[in-house]
């Protein structure tokens, strides 16, 4: 006890900073929390399809799928994160989702949204997977991202190039296509002081 007491003395500031050091940690986690309150982050624990369009600029990815036969049998993570196991899934998704919101909150997203080498061979192993019943009867089947990087097959979107998202690149080509809108950050309070009507 005397050793945890000592520890607990080591860690603890002089007396007079503490007040500032409570004051500081109080207001980093209290925006800490208000950051993932605003951004929905326990939603990108879920397969959802409508949290991909939390960021605005994957509306049109989503009203693509959306209007595409992969919609009764696929969501978005089914086939941009790897199914081997829990541990790459979760961990992929993290690293691909720090790496979405790092551009996004930046604003340096591309008018041309393309998958980086990553995300493309988790496509390919998980289209391979899906339709495992069809790959002995197609050569890019058997064929793998690196194997297809060194030119020795095709990859399954090099035929099938429209499927799930078709040949649009904006939300303008999917005019009647549903997007969810995400709920507004704004605090009722505030929406209220802000427009009295």
């Amino acid at each position: 006890m005397a050793r945890l007491t000592e520890i607990i003395k080591r860690i603890l500031p002089p007396p007079n900073w503490r007040l500032p050091v409570l004051i500081l940690t109080g207001a980093f986690s209290g925006l800490t929390i208000y950051a993932l309150v605003v951004s929905n982050a326990i939603s990108y624990m879920s397969d959802s399809p409508e949290t991909c369009v939390n960021c605005h600029v994957m509306a049109p990815q989503y009203a693509t799928w959306f209007h595409s036969s992969h919609r009764e049998h696929a969501t978005c993570n089914d086939c941009h994160v790897p199914q081997t196991n829990v541990v790459e899934h979760y961990y992929f998704k993290a690293k691909d989702g720090l790496r979405h919101a790092t551009i996004f909150t930046l604003r340096t997203e591309p008018d041309v949204i393309i998958m980086h080498e990553p995300g493309r061979r988790v496509v390919q192993a998980n289209c391979q997977r899906c339709h495992d019943d069809l790959n002995h009867q197609v050569v890019a089947g058997h064929t793998s991202f690196d194997e297809a990087k060194q030119g020795q097959g095709p990859v399954c979107w090099d035929c099938h190039r429209d499927v799930p998202h078709g040949t649009v690149r904006s939300a303008g080509s999917v005019p009647d296509g549903f997007v969810p809108l995400p709920d507004s950050p704004m605090p009722e309070w505030l929406r209220n002081l802000t427009n009295p009507h």
